[in-house]
């Protein structure tokens, strides 16, 4: 699944997957250390600090990268 990536490809993703991670622990230790006596997690926290900014970069990327391939198709024909 991951080996036609490249290395920066790679790194990338696993930037992003560790983003996600690491928010998501600090969003479960801040739910834990709440004074108000919540101790759940808080689940929109985690996606709108940890998913939407790891993933927004990738649907931009999809965006561009679909646009550039159609003009590289159009000058070869």
């Amino acid at each position: 699944m991951f080996q036609n990536l490249s290395l920066i490809e790679k790194i990338l993703l696993t930037i992003s997957l560790l983003w996600i991670l690491i928010v998501g622990y600090l969003t479960w230790w801040n739910g834990l250390n709440s004074p108000t006596g919540d101790k759940s997690f808080r689940w929109d926290e985690w996606i709108w600090f940890g998913v939407v900014p790891a993933i927004t970069p990738y649907f931009f990327y999809f965006i561009w990268k679909k646009e550039e391939e159609n003009k590289n198709r159009k000058k070869s024909k």
